[in-house]
């Protein structure tokens, strides 16, 4: 019980050694000496809070808010001595905005509680008592043996025992963790290879040690000790036997594992950075502007106080006859009395610090979320996915992005590779229903409508489909009894390629009749037209990223020894000898400039004398203990040479829709994206230039396959240089993870010099961590620019989170990038609509409702400062209690929320179609220095117009009533804040350009009910109220003639300026924006922008529009069906 509250509280002690024991089926030594080892359990934990520590963390959080923190000493203060206004004028306001922000943080972090529950509560099968146990994924501890079955996640990271096959061995898809798609070989050891059973794996008794948990993907280091016969079996454990938790199995019917890393040590939960809270710049500057009221604050309470003391140095004004002091007052310390009286002050003055502030901004982040969750243009309808709001704490931030760090597979992409062209003996082919077709010809042209292939076409695609590492289904036949097309094809078999490329070109071959039927052994089979032959499977010269090739040598059944080469055309077309090397070399340019994916495909035949000569050095090439690597390299080398060139083909990895378009659109707006990538360099490279974010023209500069610091110092000297010499042109910038470790470490400066000086940035083969790196190096530089992570897999988690603004992508890599993001949405294309309209909105909106309300503080206490000096600084209110409660609360809070619910001061269509005007909120413009000083000068000059005005037409004479009743200070005081609720409440009104009906509501409405308040709080004598200052003074104002005029005068004087202001700047010096709304009341309302107008609006107008069928899904679901709007969703409208 203590360990888990010690769990729950965070305090959990870390692991004392080095290496980790695990007892297979936790069957433990039986000797007492034995102390078992502590592991964590197998929760997966997302949320910030536990029911422990929610009140003390979350009232930490708040309480780092200067505004709250200065209530709270106000509160304080005012319970320890005697003040001018009531305890509960500032404990009340200060009780109700921290509960209703604990409320909505709580609430959102309920929400994620409720997806880790999902997660932890997910169903699995656990190996017990001798059989199969269901149980949840949250109660799987180190040790125990796993069932996982064919396309399920591992729900820990397991060490595999066995699988359903002979050898041990299983697939993999790391998709979600580090954005691979191909699939990855895993074997067990042999000796629990062959205990296929459960019966079997019971009776297993052995012991596992390996490392500690590391956040390392790639590397695992372990050894398990079998026991057998009264003998110990010792094998070493790697990489290779570790299925990490989030990967999938594929191609595989089951496997049995064991569980070493369980919940947050899971190498997957180790990549997740640790949830922090994010705090917007508006919320940044929201403080900073909050110190800068506090000084006035104290400046006017500490010249209140001197000025109080320098007046009554004076005797007949220190005690005057109609206000004794006691002789408590007359004997008590001077000092004492001074800091009392700044106290009062203090007191007095505190509304200029507006505590209403922060609990109107999070109801207007929390209540405008839903308009993004509501949009119609954010919906998909392929997948019936809506975009999704986790925290809506960032709305505004949507408006100040300046980097977008992206992933590339399942983000930019779909993650579907296409065949479309090739290239064989020179000619270019087309796939046209299934049969390879030469360009410029038809399939109704007699050379187009063939049933057989010719001698290089067959050759050239059985090349294709004996040069990969592509695997079938298992649970697939060879199709040798299955329907047949008319050109003699079995019907298609279900791939597993180690590349999309390879998957996509057998595909292709298969379709156009050569097709790769499965390997044996080490034979591969090959139907050529409904013709099986075999093919014997020699060597395999592997992959890798020098040669940027790979190769197969097998034996024909005619027992020729061929060689079978493909790779990228800067590694074959040098070697090639013979072939259609120009015309080939023609055709890829023409397959790249397409933005297709090029592979070129070469051959060589071997004497059998020259066949002994590479199997000889190949094997002592393999066998060698000292330079391997570099032995291979040569030998490789050695017989990849002399090729004959037989073409190329050309596969489109396949953009999500308006990718190309999203990207200029981001660079428009000022936004620079990097793309950030555990994918190869190649294939990184070509989707950059496929999806626009490289240009053809652009000079691409590469840092890539540095080892030593040495070398990445002077390659980014070199590419400093180069830059510096060709400013002219644009560059794009191509970096490896390796490489990027080195700069990192003692080039930082220089390889940020170098990025900020390069257009776009193209990070390859990067680890979780090392997207968060990159991150944080941006969001950390001098500049401190605002960043925004998007991606769909477990490999973005680090990265979102890490970020400003993190946003997942609804993609096919599980939900961990949604759950741990703070929006969602289900396609890139989204983001645009997301920043340039949203986030444009929620800037604009809560810029202003901050910036006026300090307007609307300073106009409020201002007066009060003021009257002071007609009061001898007695510490008297200006204003009755009720009115400085209610004042924040009820009769100017209505419409600058509402505001910043509805407000759109440029067109939706106009904000997307111009992505430029993005530009000018950028850099926290409307929170800057200069539109602080305008506002807090505009309520300065206000204040003084209403204290002085209201003074100059009401104050000599008071005698105003026709029965020459006098009126007094609460008069006076009364007459100032009417003045002063109209006047702010119609400055709100110039600064909507958005009417609704709400707008309208709740504009005038509030100066109506203050009026209708006012008469029914004066009216009555109220008989829990100690003193009735106010009785029947509302009701005298009103009748008299001249407070009307009064109000009417300074109101006018106030907002003429305003209004001048206003005029004189949009003709003679209009901003973009401002010639952007001239233009925006020209374009005609759309139903394709419904979903951002009032929820009232998008009723009215959906409700005019004719449609066709209507269905009902859910009880929160509408779908409508509408000639073109098919299948639109209003969720929970």
């Amino acid at each position: 019980m203590l360990r888990w509250v010690r769990q729950q509280l965070g305090f959990d002690p870390p692991h004392q050694s080095d290496t980790r024991t695990i007892y297979i089926a936790n069957r433990f030594p039986q000797h007492g000496h034995y102390v078992p080892q502590k592991f964590a359990d197998n929760r997966i934990i997302s949320s910030k809070y536990t029911v422990w520590n929610f009140v003390p963390k979350n009232l930490f959080e708040q309480f780092r808010r200067v505004a709250n923190f200065y209530f709270l000493i106000i509160f304080l203060v005012q319970l320890m001595i005697d003040t001018p206004t009531s305890p509960i004028t500032s404990g009340l306001p200060l009780f109700f905005v921290i509960t209703v922000t604990a409320i909505k943080q709580g609430y959102e972090d309920w929400l994620r509680h409720k997806a880790d529950n999902e997660v932890n509560g997910a169903p699995v099968y656990v190996v017990r008592s001798g059989g199969l146990v269901k149980t949840r994924s949250k109660n799987i501890r180190v040790g125990d043996i796993v069932r996982v079955a064919k396309d399920e996640t591992f729900p820990v990271d397991l060490v595999l025992l066995s699988s359903d096959r002979v050898d041990g061995s299983c697939h993999v898809t790391t998709a979600s963790l580090d954005g691979e798609t191909n699939l990855k070989t895993h074997v067990a050891v042999p000796e629990t290879a062959v205990l296929q059973s459960v019966a079997n794996l019971d009776k297993l008794v052995a012991v596992i040690e390996c490392q500690q948990p590391e956040a390392d993907l790639y590397r695992f280091v372990g050894r398990i000790t079998i026991s057998q016969q009264m003998e110990e079996i010792v094998r070493p454990l790697g990489p290779e036997s570790l299925l990490l938790r989030g990967a999938r199995l594929k191609n595989t019917k089951e496997i049995f594992g064991v569980a070493v890393y369980t919940g947050m040590e899971t190498k997957m939960a180790l990549n997740y950075k640790s949830k922090s809270q994010k705090r917007s710049a508006v919320e940044k500057s929201m403080n900073s502007f909050l110190i800068i009221y506090l000084i006035i604050l104290l400046f006017e309470a500490i010249l209140s106080t001197i000025l109080k003391y320098a007046w009554q140095a004076e005797e007949k004004w220190d005690e005057p006859w109609y206000n004794e002091k006691t002789e408590h007052e007359r004997n008590s310390s001077k000092i004492l009395r001074f800091i009392s009286d700044f106290l009062a002050f203090l007191v007095l003055y505190n509304f200029i610090i507006p505590i209403s502030l922060y609990v109107t901004v999070e109801m207007q982040k929390f209540l405008g979320s839903f308009f993004i969750g509501w949009d119609l243009d954010l919906y998909h309808e392929e997948t019936n996915q809506r975009a999704q709001v986790n925290t809506s704490d960032l709305n505004e931030e949507l408006g100040q992005v300046e980097y977008v760090f992206t992933d590339k597979t399942g983000t930019l992409t779909e993650n579907e590779m296409q065949f479309r062209e090739c290239s064989i003996n020179g000619i270019k082919y087309q796939e046209v229903n299934g049969k390879l077709t030469p360009e410029g010809f038809s399939e109704d042209s007699p050379d187009g409508n063939r049933h057989s292939l010719m001698k290089e076409e067959e050759l050239f695609l059985k090349a294709v489909c004996l040069c990969h590492t592509v695997q079938i289904n298992a649970d697939q036949t060879d199709g040798a009894d299955g329907p047949w097309h008319a050109n003699g094809i079995a019907s298609p078999l279900e791939y597993y390629a180690s590349s999309p490329d390879e998957k996509a070109l057998v595909e292709a071959a298969s379709r156009v009749g050569v097709v790769f039927t499965g390997t044996s052994g080490d034979t591969m089979e090959v139907k050529s037209l409904g013709k099986p032959e075999r093919y014997k499977l020699l060597h395999v010269l592997e992959f890798d990223p020098n040669r940027r090739r790979m190769s197969v040598i097998v034996e024909s059944p005619s027992g020729e020894k061929l060689l079978f080469t493909k790779g990228a055309e800067s590694s074959i077309l040098p070697r090639s000898k013979s072939g259609e090397i120009d015309k080939t070399r023609i055709h890829v340019d023409e397959f790249a400039l397409k933005g297709l994916r090029t592979l070129c495909v070469a051959y060589r035949r071997f004497t059998p004398e020259e066949y002994q000569e590479i199997g000889k050095r190949l094997r002592e090439a393999r066998t060698a203990l000292q330079q391997r690597e570099e032995r291979l390299a040569d030998v490789f080398n050695f017989i990849e040479r002399d090729l004959e060139l037989l073409g190329a083909t050309g596969v489109e990895d396949k953009l999500q829709e308006k990718i190309q378009e999203t990207i200029e659109a981001l660079r428009l707006a000022g936004i620079k994206v990097w793309v950030l990538t555990g994918d190869k360099h190649e294939t990184a490279v070509s989707v950059s230039l496929s999806c626009g974010h490289f240009h053809r023209t652009m000079n691409i500069l590469e840092l890539v396959q540095h080892k030593s610091d040495s070398t990445c110092a002077e390659q980014l000297r070199q590419l400093a240089k180069r830059i510096k010499e060709d400013h002219v042109i644009q560059h794009g910038l191509v970096v490896d993870g390796t490489s990027l470790s080195l700069a990192l470490r003692e080039h930082e400066k220089l390889f940020m010099e170098v990025c900020k000086n390069c257009s776009a940035v193209l990070c390859c083969r990067m680890a979780p961590l090392q997207k968060a790196k990159v991150v944080r190096l941006l969001k950390t530089s001098p500049e401190k620019p605002i960043t925004l992570a998007i991606g769909d897999g477990a490999n973005d988690v680090s990265m979102i989170q890490e970020a400003h603004v993190g946003i997942g992508i609804m993609g096919k890599e599980g939900r961990q990038a949604v759950r741990n993001s703070d929006y969602a949405i289900a396609r890139f294309k989204f983001l645009s609509k997301l920043l340039f309209v949203h986030g444009h909105f929620y800037y604009i909106r809560i810029a202003t409702l901050v910036q006026y309300f300090f307007y609307k503080n300073v106009c409020f206490i201002t007066p009060q400062f003021l009257y002071q000096f007609f009061c001898l600084f007695s510490q008297q209110t200006l204003y009755d209690s009720v009115y400085l409660t209610l004042y924040n609360i009820c009769f100017t809070s209505l419409p600058v929320l509402i505001y910043s619910l509805f407000e759109q001061h440029v067109h939706p269509h106009v904000l997307q179609s111009k992505p430029v005007l993005y530009r000018d909120i950028s850099k926290n413009a409307h929170l800057g220095f200069k539109p602080f000083l305008y506002w807090t000068i505009l309520g300065f000059f206000h204040a003084f117009v209403f204290f002085y005005g209201s003074y100059l037409l009401m104050g000599e004479d008071t005698s105003l009533l026709r029965n020459g009743q006098m009126f007094g200070n609460w008069t006076f005081g009364t007459l100032v804040f009417t003045v002063m609720v109209i006047t702010v409440t119609m400055k709100m009104a110039l600064e909507t350009h958005f009417w609704t009906w709400i707008n309208h509501f709740v504009t005038w409405g509030s100066i109506v009910f203050y009026f209708i308040f006012s008469l029914f709080y004066g009216g009555i004598i109220w008989p829990f109220l100690h003193t009735q200052d106010m009785y029947f003074v509302f009701v005298q104002l009103l009748s008299s003639g001249s407070a009307w005029f009064a109000i009417i005068l300074i109101v006018v004087a106030c907002l003429f300026l305003d209004v001048v202001k206003k005029v004189l700047y949009r003709h003679l010096q209009p901003t973009s924006t401002e010639k952007a709304q001239m233009y925006s009341n020209r374009v005609a309302l759309s139903d394709e922008f419904i979903a951002l107008q009032p929820l009232s609006r998008a009723r009215n107008q959906l409700s005019k529009i004719r449609w066709k069928k209507i269905r009902v899904q859910s009880a929160q679901h509408v779908t409508l069906l509408k000639a073109g709007t098919e299948g639109r969703t209003i969720g929970n409208c």
